[in-house]
């Protein structure tokens, strides 16, 4: 009967998988469409791509086109919108904590930091700049998000705070981020004390950008701002040169820059380059506000047509489900046929199973209570220098005695003694002799106030066991038990100087029982073999 569950759940899973399996196929495609498209539909295919990956209940691959997305319209101005969509990828990773999930978040968190900046809101933008470094392991990612809160702490005036920051990202390997990282420390040490000289570092950056031919106009932005006040024809020469590289690389927000800055420094041609600042800025608005609304009605049409989809798809499914019930009912149906029969088999099953545990229990009470008994008298009979013959013949007599009650299944009389510190102490002082020392801490009354009598007893075994274990193969010359009780938890640790056991032999070297035992009482014990010489086990278990 199980099987035939299990039958149908596992065609159920594997077509949930299947379905699921052909959905992240899409959305994987759809990404690779995204990443190569070169005709402005990336957050389309982004999108999709999120939905898909929602359907098919992967939340992180969902957050990584979401994060993706919101790259996007932050390239595109929509910068509110891009915050949006970066919280809405932020939701889905919140409880995870896997590297990839971190990664995407120290993303998700460096571009609401950049899109923060843009709107003047300089305290949210430190805020996320440091949950970015908070969130990434990689170590370049690592670097350009201390250099963004560096400038950040720039732009406040926080100059000191700024260089901290970008001193750590210096180590790049990254030739092009090393000009960006040198060109910030530099403008902040330049802020904070205006003797200090930052043109070789500027000059170094700029050599640097020539040299692999991309980020020119941050360095002419430095130069252009640093001759300012100093020398307005070299400010304006490097405004210029600002401009021109920025309409070849058709850069609308370094044009606007530039031109800000030709306004102030070339006043005699004030009129026609404020006239083509305007014209600029009108055209970038009016750009940023239909890619707002373009991004608007991409998720609109898309959300739209899935929701449709998935009508659709529930009006299939009913007529699906219909069938699946029938089908579900035949299954039942032959479920119920073969119940009876299985249920005698399992009945048989049990009480055969039950006489081998019976079987089973005694042999285990014969090993702990006749086999260690015999090799503890043995033990009192090696060390005591004057034999007593009596003696010895009366502890084999109630060995004997306590066997024949383990065959007529009758309670241990000893069990019922409840003077267990002085049974504790006895055992552990029984295996005392002239080449090995034993020592008891801690064992007092208060140690096993409301313990059961099964309990003790599954702990009398184990110490046993282990004390056995000690004769037969230690070597030992000292023997350590040291018990404790903190509020309604007993620990006990067990030491000693042999010659320890090897990792893989610990149970079997004498100490089978010994695991059963302490997980019979809800307990743990952990062997530390792995000091130079020695033994060390930690057990501890509760109370009630």
């Amino acid at each position: 009967m199980k099987k035939i569950f299990l039958i149908i759940l596992s065609i159920l899973l594997f077509s949930c998988n299947k379905k699921n399996s052909e959905k992240i196929f899409i959305a994987k495609a759809y990404v690779d469409k995204a990443k190569t498209d070169t005709t402005g539909s990336s957050f389309y295919y982004f999108n999709l791509a999120k939905n898909l990956y929602f359907d098919a209940k992967d939340s992180v691959e969902a957050a990584r086109s979401l994060v993706n997305m919101a790259i996007i319209q932050e390239s595109k101005g929509d910068y509110y919108g891009s915050i949006e969509t970066s919280l809405e990828a932020n939701r889905c990773l919140e409880k995870k904590q896997d590297s990839l999930s971190r990664r995407i978040l120290a993303s998700s968190f460096n571009n609401m930091a950049i899109c923060s900046s843009y709107l003047y809101n300089f305290d949210e933008t430190i805020k996320f700049y440091k949950k970015a470094i908070q969130y990434s392991d990689d170590t370049e990612n690592k670097y350009m998000y201390y250099n963004n809160l560096g400038a950040a702490l720039i732009t406040l005036g926080k100059y000191a705070d700024a260089q901290k920051n970008i001193q750590l990202s210096l180590s790049t390997k990254d030739s092009l981020k090393y000009a960006m990282f040198i060109n910030n420390m530099a403008r902040a040490k330049n802020y904070e004390d205006k003797s200090y000289n930052p043109l070789p570092e500027f000059y170094k950056a700029l050599k640097i950008r020539e040299r692999i031919g991309k980020d020119e106009n941050s360095s002419y932005a430095a130069l252009s701002n640093y001759f300012f006040y100093i020398d307005k024809s070299k400010a304006l020469y490097y405004a210029n040169k600002m401009l021109n590289t920025a309409r070849k690389n058709s850069s609308s927000e370094d044009q606007l820059q530039a031109l800000q800055k030709i306004i102030n420094l070339d006043p005699e041609n004030y009129l026609k380059y404020f006239e083509q600042f305007q014209a600029l800025n009108d055209s970038v608005q009016v750009s940023r506000s239909k890619a707002k609304n373009q991004f608007a009605t991409i998720r609109y049409d898309v959300e739209k047509k899935n929701a449709d989809n998935q009508k659709l798809k529930a009006d299939n499914s009913k007529k699906g489900n219909n069938i699946l019930i029938l089908l579900i009912a035949l299954v039942l149906a032959f479920i119920t046929l073969l119940w009876y029969r299985k249920r005698q088999i399992s009945l048989k099953q049990e009480n055969e199973i039950k006489l081998k545990n019976d079987q089973l229990r005694i042999s285990k009470k014969v090993h702990d209570v006749v086999a260690n008994g015999i090799y503890q008298v043995m033990t009192k009979i090696e060390n005591q220098e004057n034999f007593d013959k009596e003696k010895a013949l009366d502890e084999l007599e109630f060995v004997y005695e306590k066997s024949r009650d383990i065959s007529y299944e009758k309670t241990d009389p000893e069990n019922e003694i409840k003077d267990w510190k002085e049974k504790i102490s006895n055992l552990i002082a029984s295996f005392k002799n002239e080449r090995t020392e034993t020592y008891t801490v801690g064992n007092e009354s208060d140690i096993w106030s409301g313990i059961s009598t099964s309990t003790f007893e599954d702990i009398y075994q184990v110490i046993r066991e282990l004390l056995v274990n000690m004769k037969k193969h230690s070597q030992a010359s000292r023997v350590v038990f040291k018990f404790e009780r903190i509020n309604n938890l007993i620990k006990i640790q067990y030491t000693d100087d042999g010659i320890g056991i090897p990792g893989g032999m610990v149970y079997k070297n004498g100490l089978t029982n010994t695991g059963t035992r302490i997980d019979a009482i809800r307990g743990e014990i952990i062997f530390d073999n792995k000091s130079e010489k020695g033994l060390k086990v930690n057990i501890s278990f509760p109370v009630s």
